[in-house]
C-alpha cells in the first residue's frame, strides 16, 4: 500500500478487521489527517470461542466469518477505496488452524489476510489512540475476544507492548460466570515483573466490552453527554462497576437500554479483568478511546508530515470547509483573533491556542443551514461530531463557541449539559470567543483580504477595532459596531472603533 499524499486532501480506505469475537468491515473518508467513519458492519463470528478447549478455530465460527468476508469482499469491489488492510489478530494468530483460515480466505474472497503478531496489535492499538488523543499518556490496553494487548505509551507507541491471555475466551467458564476464576487468572498473568513495567496513572481502554462499561456507568451516574471517546472514570468508580456487573444475572443486564446484547455475555468478564488492572497498575483513572487498531493502520500508512497534523484542527477544517474560501478563512481568522485572545488568562491552560485555532475553522460550518435554525444546529453537530483530539469539556468548549458564532443568545441547547461540562467562566470565554468570530466575518463579510485589513486588540478595560485609514468607513459601519459591543460587553471591556491612523494620532498629540 503506498502512502496517503502529504499535501491535504481528501481520499477513502477499507479496513478489514478479523478479530477473536467479531470481523468488521469499516469504510472511511480521510481528510489529511481527519479520520471519519461512513460504513461500519461487523459480524459476532466469534472464530476465538473454542481455542481455550481445542486450540482451534470454532468451525460455527469460520463459517460465519466467510460468509461475512464475502459480502465484505464485494462491498469494498464496489466503494473502490484507495486505500485498503485486511488484517487478523489473536484468534488466528493462536489457532491451530489459522494458516489454514487465511489460506481458505484468500481462495474463496480474495482477501489476503495479514496476521499481526501480539506486539503488532498492541503498537497498532496505541497508534490509533494517540491518533484520537494526542495527548494521551499512561498505559493502552485492548480488551479482545482472546487476549489484551498491553503497551506504555511515551509520547509516541514505539515502545514494546505485550499480548496476555486474557480476553474472555482465553478462560474457560462454566455454564455460570465464576468471577473468582477471571480473578485469579488475572493475579496469575499479571505479574511482578508486568506489575513493575506497566504500571501506570491512565489506562487508555480499547475494546467493545470496556465501551460498554462505560456506556453503562454513563446511565448509572446520569452523565449528560452519551460520548464515549475520551470519558473518563476515577478508580473507585471502575471498582465499584465491575462488582457490580460481576454481580448481576443475564437478564438483570439485558434490562440496561442501550447496551448490546450480543457483547452482554463477555461484559462481566470485561468488568473483572479491568478491575483487576486497576488493582494491580495502580491505575487512578480510565480513559476510554474510539480509535483503536484499525486507526492505528491508518495513521502508520500516512506520511509522516501528514500524521504530525492536530486532528482536532483537520476535524474542524474539514467540518467548516466551504471551499475555496473556508480554509484561508479560518487562518485569517485565527491570525486576527489569537493576538486579542492570548492576553486574556488562559482557561485551558496550553491547549488555549489550539482550541481558539478549532473555533475559527469552524466559521463557515453551518452557512448552508437555515439561518433561523443555524445557530441550534451547529451546536449539536459540533457536541456530537466523531472530531478526534478533544476531551468532553473541550468539546463543550467548542460548541458553545460555534453557537455564539451565529447568534447573540446566551441559552444554547442543553443548558444543564453546559453547567455540568464548564465553569461559568469557560462558558463566558466561549461565548466571547464565538462573538470575536461573528464579528470578523461580519465585517470583512467572510472576506480574508478584507479582515486584513482591521485588527482587533484588547487592553485594560478597552476592546480596541481598527481599519486601514482608506477602509475604516467601509468596514466600521453600523452592524460592525453592535456585533463589536456585544464582543465588549462578553470580554467587560468598552468598544472602541476607529481608524488606525487615529491612534497614530493621538500618539503625537501627547507626544
Amino acid at each position: 500500500m503506498s502512502a496517503i499524499e502529504s499535501r491535504p486532501g481528501s481520499s477513502d480506505a477499507a479496513v478489514i478487521d478479523v478479530g477473536s469475537n467479531s470481523v468488521r468491515l469499516v469504510l472511511y473518508r480521510l481528510d489529511g489527517r481527519a479520520i471519519w467513519s461512513v460504513f461500519n458492519e461487523k459480524v459476532l463470528a466469534g472464530l476465538g470461542r473454542d481455542i481455550a478447549r481445542t486450540g482451534a478455530l470454532s468451525p460455527d465460527g469460520v463459517t460465519a466469518a466467510l460468509t461475512a468476508l464475502r459480502r465484505f469482499s464485494v462491498l469494498i469491489e464496489a466503494s473502490r477505496p484507495s486505500l485498503v488492510f485486511a488484517a487478523a489478530t489473536a484468534a488466528v494468530r493462536e489457532a491451530t488452524d489459522g494458516r489454514q483460515f487465511c489460506e481458505r480466505v484468500e481462495a474463496e474472497t480474495g482477501i489476503k489476510l495479514r496476521v499481526l503478531s501480539g506486539e503488532e496489535e498492541a503498537q497498532f492499538a496505541a497508534l490509533g489512540v494517540l491518533g484520537g488523543a494526542p495527548q494521551a499518556r499512561g498505559l493502552v490496553g485492548d480488551l479482545g475476544g482472546a487476549s489484551l494487548e498491553l503497551l506504555r505509551l511515551d509520547g509516541d507507541a514505539s515502545t514494546s507492548g505485550i499480548t496476555l491471555p486474557l480476553g474472555p475466551f482465553s478462560i474457560p467458564q462454566q455454564s455460570r460466570f465464576e468471577a473468582t476464576r477471571v480473578r485469579m487468572a488475572v493475579e496469575r498473568v499479571v505479574s511482578a515483573d508486568i506489575r513493575k513495567a506497566f504500571r501506570a496513572d491512565t489506562l487508555n481502554a480499547v475494546g467493545g466490552a470496556w465501551r460498554n462499561l462505560a456506556l453503562l456507568h454513563m446511565r448509572i451516574s446520569d452523565y449528560p453527554l452519551e460520548i464515549l471517546h475520551q470519558y473518563e472514570i476515577g478508580w473507585r468508580d471502575v471498582l465499584d462497576l465491575a462488582r457490580l456487573v460481576s454481580l448481576q444475572s443475564r437478564s438483570s443486564l439485558e434490562r440496561i437500554e442501550g447496551i448490546s446484547k450480543r457483547r452482554l455475555e463477555n461484559l462481566p468478564h470485561a468488568a473483572v479483568v479491568l478491575e483487576g488492572l486497576v488493582e494491580r497498575l495502580d491505575i487512578q483513572r480510565v480513559s476510554l478511546s474510539a480509535f483503536g487498531v484499525r486507526e492505528g493502520l491508518l495513521l502508520q500508512s500516512m506520511a509522516e508530515e501528514v500524521r504530525r497534523r492536530d486532528p482536532l484542527l483537520a476535524g474542524c477544517a474539514a467540518l467548516g470547509a466551504r471551499a475555496p474560501v473556508a480554509e484561508a478563512l479560518g487562518k485569517a481568522l485565527d491570525d486576527w483573533v489569537l493576538p486579542a485572545f492570548e492576553r486574556l488568562p488562559p482557561m485551558f491552560g496550553a491547549r488555549e491556542r489550539t482550541l481558539i485555532s478549532a473555533v475559527t475553522r469552524l466559521a463557515e460550518f453551518g452557512s448552508t443551514l437555515h439561518p433561523d435554525h443555524r445557530a441550534d444546529l451547529v451546536f449539536e453537530h459540533v457536541l456530537r461530531a466523531p472530531l478526534a483530539g478533544l476531551d468532553h469539556h473541550e468539546r463543550a468548549f467548542l460548541a458553545c463557541a460555534a453557537f455564539s458564532r451565529h447568534t447573540a443568545s446566551s441559552s444554547p441547547p442543553r443548558p444543564q449539559l453546559i453547567s455540568r461540562l464548564l465553569s461559568p467562566e469557560r462558558h463566558q470565554r466561549a461565548r466571547a470567543l464565538g462573538a470575536a468570530v461573528r464579528l470578523g466575518c461580519e465585517l470583512s463579510g467572510r472576506n480574508p483580504e478584507l479582515l486584513a485589513r482591521s485588527r482587533l486588540t484588547l487592553r485594560p478595560g478597552v476592546l480596541s477595532l481598527e481599519a486601514e485609514d482608506d477602509w475604516a468607513p467601509l468596514l466600521l459601519g453600523e452592524q460592525t459596531a453592535k456585533r463589536a459591543a456585544t464582543l465588549a460587553a462578553l470580554l467587560d471591556r468598552e468598544p472602541r472603533l476607529r481608524p488606525m491612523g487615529a491612534r497614530a494620532r493621538t500618539v503625537e498629540a501627547f507626544g
